[in-house]
């Protein structure tokens, strides 16, 4: 387990090219905290970010890029549509575009509805050589033989399926890419303003990694994702740029 203290940026150029399996990482919303007033975040900032990624990513590798939006003057900015568009410009593709669902929320202005979520863009540097899909959907049909769904023709009708050449339902199917009521990590006494969820951290890792693999996280904050990647079998990457959180995950992955 590698743990460093310094700037993002200078600290990945220091770092070996495709040395990263799957980065797990959340960075600053819009300048919506301030993280003890260390921070500098901008459109300049976030792309030099991005550019490091790739370049420390190995080719199979994924970035999951966690974010949010600020609304400011009544208008989210959709910075994190411009982050995942110019992740694509850098040389990833936009593997999947996800979201989890909280199950608490900040409340917005009178005249829109409640924030409940928030997006996980899966940035991969060519295919992903590692998918361990989480199967936990309940199937409504589970244990009945039914005919498979008929398909699009490409004129917009539809190929009537062949009775009786369905499967038996399965239990359980891959979950969708809508995650549902993750807890944020308020109750861990992290003493961190933004704690990353825990299962979070967790299910992005044995989606896109395999043991032994190298997890990075280039704002580890208080390493949440670091400790996930170690009790999942995993080697671990982190940077941290404010001592006081540094401090609390060297403590924490000690542990």
């Amino acid at each position: 387990m590698i743990l460093i203290h310094g700037d993002c940026i200078e600290e990945m150029e220091r770092m070996g090219a495709n040395s990263v399996d799957l980065t797990v990482t959340s960075p600053p919303y819009d300048n919506l905290r301030t993280y003890e007033g260390s921070l500098q975040w901008n459109e300049g900032i976030w792309k030099q970010v991005l550019e490091g990624l790739h370049r420390v990513t190995k080719e199979g590798g994924v970035v999951v890029w966690v974010v949010g939006d600020a609304t400011i003057k009544g208008s989210e900015t959709g910075t994190s549509f411009k982050q995942a568009l110019y992740a694509m410009d850098c040389g990833f593709n936009l593997h999947d575009t996800m979201i989890y669902e909280k199950n608490q929320l900040s409340f917005p202005d009178k005249n829109r509805y409640y924030p409940s979520f928030e997006y996980m863009f899966v940035l991969s540097k060519g295919k992903p050589k590692a998918f361990n899909p989480i199967m936990d959907r309940k199937n409504k049909t589970s244990g009945r033989k039914v005919d498979s769904s008929p398909c699009r023709d490409i004129d917009g009708g539809r190929s009537k399926p062949k009775s009786g050449a369905g499967n038996v339902t399965q239990d359980y199917g891959v979950r969708w890419n809508r995650w549902l009521f993750y807890n944020n990590s308020r109750g861990l006494n992290t003493k961190h303003p933004a704690s990353f969820p825990e299962q979070l951290a967790h299910d992005h890792i044995i989606s896109w990694s395999n043991e032994g693999d190298t997890v990075f996280d280039p704002f580890m904050g208080s390493g949440t994702t670091g400790k996930m990647a170690n009790e999942l079998g995993r080697k671990f990457t982190g940077i941290e740029k404010v001592e006081e959180y540094y401090n609390i995950a060297q403590d924490r992955l000690s542990q």
